[in-house]
């Protein structure tokens, strides 16, 4: 018994021993093992220097991790750019190009067309207007058309004349009458009075028959139409030739349509032109126009191009609204190279684009001066500095020029380039640079509800300072500026996420710059200029955000801006252009809306 509990002991023994062992064996090393030539983070990679940013604020670089200056998320890597690229051009990653919203172009050789919108009333033919007037000096006895609007045919009576001279006259033509076989001339001469005052040699042969004296004589209508005037009423006196009514025939009517200064270059006589009637809906009307008037009214600065329609059922009437469409080539050459105006970029003296390359290493953006030619609506010709084949940029140009600038590279404002734009050191952080602003693709952001709310006061302030400058009124436009500050000061960020943050942080920039500029600006011209810049970034925001549940109209002035054109946005279809104010209040037309 006590051999075979020993050998159980010593079985246990060796198992336990055993066991000790196996673990001993395969348990994992405590020492820590520490890698000299290992850091925390990378700061080379094949002996090229790693640049870090933030992916919000892309301006932000320094050559360590870290955590952004501005809003506090960690740095990342950002891609080098190719040193064999142009030194005179901007280079951008894909990653960039995505989130500045930049797009891009090739131009090509086409027909410069331009649709023009002219707007009108239809007015009397000229030529078919005629004055019925006294033939002899009386008092106006009857009236038979005494209202304005009757119409008329020609030999109607219209009332009676009572004239002394008119009884002197036929007691003549009887005593000539008697003497007519020895002095006829006296005879004829006695009848050519009367004809002279317009009696028909029925009404002379009438009275030779009777031998009685009248001292009435009707008034007969010269032509038929609508009396348009009565100038004088019963128991009047007129003298001769003094008009008594004005008659238009309507048969057929003049449609004449305003065409602004910056348009008369594109319009032609013969062009083909569409128009509607306000008063006539659903109904298309379309002819050539006969003639376009060489001089151009002083104040509104129109000229009045002329369309001849007939008018057979009256359908047209006198100072009926009407709006047209002229698609026209103009007097320029079959193939030229047409631009949209998003792509321009527009100093005052000179117009730029930013023509991309793209080679092996790098996609790059190069400034080219070119030259413009007119306005087509959404685009403009160029004369030269592009040629059919290049590519250039089309949206995200401002991104492209700021990076531009900052890097010390050409740049609109900077032609020849300078020093590269830096920031302040920031706890030992390398020097920070501007690269490019968050911008975002037309269409591409959905805003929630909140985020919509949060607009509605700019949008409402926008509004207020388009009409203060509609109607000159400076302490209107100053003041509201100052609350539509106060409102864009006011939205709060939190409420827009993604694109939509880094869109909004663009627009909030641009926006709050030109309404600072406000402040110390003395005269509505150069208000005027803050506002054009201001429109530029709401039209932008408008279109990308969608911020309200009602229509918003783009409207267009092809004036503003030195003849250039620009837009504003606007809740009502009518035409009340802040550019101008009360000197040209409805030049424009609305080119798009925004639902």
């Amino acid at each position: 018994m006590n051999n075979l509990l020993k050998s159980k002991f010593v079985l246990i023994a060796i198992t336990l021993l055993v066991g000790l062992t196996i673990g001993w064996l395969i348990k994992p090393s405590s020492a820590p093992t520490v890698e000299t030539d290992e850091h925390d983070h990378v700061e080379s990679i094949a002996g090229i220097p790693i640049t870090y940013t933030c992916s919000m604020h892309p301006q932000i670089r320094q050559n360590e991790p870290g955590d952004c200056p501005i809003c506090g998320m960690d740095l990342i890597p950002l891609e080098n750019e190719s040193n064999d690229a142009d030194p005179m051009s901007i280079s951008m990653s894909p990653t960039a190009m995505q989130l500045a919203g930049v797009q891009s172009l090739v131009v090509g050789n086409g027909v410069a067309t331009k649709s023009i919108r002219l707007n009108g009333k239809i007015q009397e033919d000229e030529r078919q207007n005629y004055t019925q007037s006294a033939h002899i000096p009386g008092r106006i006895e009857n009236l038979s058309v005494n209202f304005t609007g009757e119409y008329v045919q020609k030999g109607q009576v219209l009332g009676q004349i009572y004239s002394p001279e008119l009884a002197t006259a036929q007691e003549e033509l009887f005593q000539a009458e008697k003497i007519k076989d020895t002095q006829p001339a006296l005879f004829n001469a006695a009848k050519e009075k009367l004809k002279n005052w317009k009696l028909t040699d029925s009404q002379i042969s009438q009275i030779l028959t009777t031998g009685k004296v009248t001292d009435q004589l009707p008034i007969l209508a010269n032509v038929s139409g609508y009396v348009t005037e009565k100038m004088v009423n019963l128991g009047d006196y007129v003298n001769r030739g003094e008009p008594i009514y004005q008659i238009a025939d309507l048969s057929q009517v003049w449609v004449l349509f305003d065409v602004y200064e910056s348009d008369l270059q594109w319009v032609k006589k013969g062009d083909q032109i569409d128009f509607t009637v306000q008063s006539i809906p659903g109904e298309t009307f379309s002819g050539k126009l006969s003639y376009i008037d060489p001089m151009i009214d002083p104040q509104t600065r129109v000229a009045k191009a002329r369309l001849e329609v007939s008018n057979p059922n009256l359908k047209f009437k006198p100072e009926m609204f009407v709006s047209g469409n002229v698609r026209t080539k103009g007097s320029f050459k079959a193939n030229s190279i047409v631009v949209p105006k998003t792509a321009v970029m527009w100093t005052g003296k000179r117009s730029v684009v930013y023509v991309k390359n793209v080679t092996n290493q790098a996609v790059t953006f190069k400034l080219r001066e070119v030259t413009l030619g007119p306005a087509l609506g959404e685009g403009y010709v160029i004369t030269s500095g592009l040629e059919s084949g290049e590519e250039i940029a089309v949206n995200g140009t401002f991104s492209i020029d700021a990076a531009a600038q900052l890097a010390g590279k050409p740049s609109m404002m900077s032609p020849d380039g300078g020093a590269a734009m830096t920031g302040h050191n920031h706890g030992g952080m390398s020097e920070v640079k501007m690269e490019m602003t968050g911008q975002i693709s037309s269409g591409s952001v959905e805003l929630s509800s909140k985020s919509k709310n949060e607009l509605k006061p700019v949008f409402e302030n926008y509004f207020k300072l388009k009409n203060a400058l509609a109607q000159d009124d400076l302490a209107g436009a100053k003041s509201t500026a100052t609350t539509m500050l106060r409102s864009l000061e006011k939205v709060t960020m939190s409420e827009f996420k993604g694109d939509a943050f880094l869109g909004w942080m663009n627009y909030q920039a641009k926006i709050k710059t030109l309404l600072g500029q406000i402040k110390s600006q003395k005269n509505l011209a150069e208000i005027r200029k803050s506002f054009l810049g201001i429109s530029d970034e709401m039209l932008d925001m408008a279109e990308n955000f969608n911020p309200l549940s009602v229509k918003i109209y783009v409207q267009h002035c092809p004036m503003a801006a030195s003849n250039r054109g620009a837009d504003w946005l606007s809740l009502d279809e009518k035409i009340v252009n802040p550019y101008f104010g009360k000197a040209m209040l409805t030049c424009g037309e609305v080119t798009k809306t925004i639902n």
